[in-house]
């Protein structure tokens, strides 16, 4: 028996930022497995660089934090279906977050510059046509909902991204604009990895919830897809939690 969902987006296209590893990955493949033609972004200097095989998208090198890149990559876009902002980190540059400097690092690097981008992708969003609108999908975090003191910074920022992406879908709500977002619970993911080597903080968050796992990127990359096809056209402004019951406690 098999209840498998599929999606086609032939024709369209997509941005994944920080497309290169992890849930961004999981996502470009997702949408260029249903046709898309998908960009990814990544901060080296080229696909080659990275152990992942990129070939099925086109690459941009991206610094979040770089205001004039991310302006010159949105000025650049034509038209576009689907933005969905999930670069981020957290200890950006290896700073501590509770150091105001680090903390400053981590909005720019987890929120501003998504914000940045979207704002500058306005009229190449505005120009789609495909069927149910544009789709804005910014990937967010449960620590946007409840105090994280190891990552205060990430933690603000992924609350900013939250409210932005409400404000942002009542704003352009007649521009035939969607925003929502994603909020992933604990996902087996580069960023995730060190806590498997701390296997108290790691049963314990697991824990939280009512799936006793990590997530896998895939199991993200199917609500993106989820919320940027007509499927979901009258879902804006909306949050959807993919998070195995963890705020459902």
């Amino acid at each position: 028996m098999t209840n498998k969902l599929r999606f086609d987006f032939g024709g369209t296209s997509v941005l994944v930022t920080g497309g290169t590893s992890g849930i961004g990955h999981a996502v470009a493949t997702a949408f260029a497995g249903a046709g898309a033609s998908v960009a990814v972004t990544g901060t080296r200097a080229s696909a080659a660089e990275y152990e992942r095989d990129l070939s099925a998208f086109s690459y941009r090198q991206l610094e979040m934090r770089d205001r004039g890149a991310v302006d010159a990559l949105a000025a650049g876009l034509d038209r576009l279906d689907v933005l969905v902002n999930n670069a981020g980190a957290n200890f950006p540059d290896g700073r501590d977050e509770w150091d105001p400097d680090g903390f400053s690092a981590a909005l720019a690097l987890n929120v501003e510059g998504a914000m940045r981008l979207t704002v500058g992708s306005r009229r190449a969003l505005a120009a789609s046509s495909m069927a149910g609108g544009a789709s804005v999908v910014n990937l967010v975090s449960m620590t946007a909902f409840r105090s994280t003191t190891i990552v205060p910074g990430y933690s603000a920022a992924k609350a900013a991204l939250l409210a932005l992406t409400r404000n942002l879908a009542a704003h352009w709500a007649a521009d035939g604009i969607r925003v929502n977002a994603v909020a992933p619970g604990l996902v087996d993911t580069p960023m995730t990895a060190p806590m498997k080597g701390l296997p108290g903080l790691l049963e314990a968050e697991v824990g939280r919830g009512f799936v006793p796992r990590m997530a896998v990127p895939e199991e993200v990359a199917a609500a993106v897809l989820f919320l940027s096809s007509d499927a979901s056209s009258f879902t804006t402004g909306s949050v959807l939690a993919v998070d195995g019951g963890y705020l459902a406690r």
